[in-house]
């Protein structure tokens, strides 16, 4: 069976929080099994948050933890690295209240996990399987999980120029995040930023660590892909469905959704115990899903 995982090494990181432009020291650590992701605040004596979602504070314009009065912002980048890398069980320390925003995507998270390698710890890896049809509506948004075999995303957004109607289907499987998810960047309009810098947001943004789009186009190009805003929203799905606390099996659709979207589809699953149901996966159920997904893209490819 597939079993749990956590890094080999402690990785550390240093830059400053998007929203706060406080400056930042992170580390994350390797940790038992059962542990899930907890953050902890080194500078509140070591005070930790679980990332699951009870503890989901906020959802603006990032998301955020709180317990007990303390706050974790902006989680959405490492988490979903995490869950791109296979990662299990981690320790992230930091002495801010906010992650480094690092480049604006989940890259340099993956990259520095590759770096140190993971560890397969002696337990099975249990799955969320969507048994029951789960939809969210909010006027022309919409998100929704449906029963399959394994965990896909299918993302579109609908953004004023230069984005426009972006839409991108991903399956999670092999090195699909690595190479199509990871490297999108998050991304702003530049005729937003006094309005936001107003409201206490993006005083760490700068165009080392955002896409920033003017109304003729991008600013500081070039992109990394050409739909790298949509693959982008996908990145922060994934980092907030990691809140669950585990990897669900199923197909996930969404329009025009974000991360409050996103955190009520995580408070909804955990709610009802009788949408999902566990379970667990041979490594060989994981590799001929990985072989089927291949030939479709071989398939693709050749049309």
């Amino acid at each position: 069976m597939v079993q749990e995982q956590t890094i080999r090494e402690p990785i550390s990181f240093s830059g400053v929080g998007l929203h706060s432009g406080a400056a930042v020291k992170m580390r994350i650590l390797p940790a038992p099994v059962g542990t899930g992701i907890c953050f902890r605040r080194v500078d509140l004596d070591g005070f930790s948050i679980e990332a699951v979602g009870r503890n989901v504070a906020k959802v603006s314009y990032a998301t955020s933890l709180m317990k007990r009065g303390v706050l974790i912002s902006t989680t959405e980048h490492a988490l979903s690295a995490l869950m791109g890398a296979g990662i299990d069980n981690a320790i992230i320390e930091l002495d801010q209240l906010e992650l480094p925003i690092l480049d604006g995507s989940a890259k340099p998270f993956l990259d520095a996990i590759h770096r140190v390698g993971i560890k397969r710890q002696r337990r099975q890896r249990i799955y969320w399987r969507i048994a029951k049809p789960v939809e969210i509506v909010e006027g022309d948004k919409f998100l929704a999980v449906y029963p399959a075999n394994r965990y896909s995303i299918s993302y579109t957004i609908d953004f004023p120029r230069p984005i426009g109607l972006q839409t991108f289907d991903l399956d999670l499987t092999g090195d699909a995040y690595e190479s199509q998810i990871a490297p999108a960047r998050t991304f702003g309009f530049l005729r937003d930023e006094r309005a936001l810098r107003n409201m206490g947001l993006i005083r760490g943004a700068s165009e080392e660590n955002a896409i920033v789009l003017t109304d003729s186009g991008v600013k500081n190009g070039p992109l990394r892909f050409r739909d790298e805003f949509v693959r982008h929203k996908i990145l922060d799905l994934i980092g907030d469905l990691a809140l669950l606390g585990h990897r669900i099996l199923g197909k996930v659709v969404a329009n025009r959704a974000g991360h409050a979207m996103h955190t009520a589809l995580v408070s909804r699953l955990l709610r009802d115990r009788f949408l999902w149901e566990e379970a667990h996966i041979s490594r060989e159920a994981a590799s001929e899903a990985l072989s089927e997904v291949e030939e479709a893209s071989s398939v693709f490819a050749r049309s």
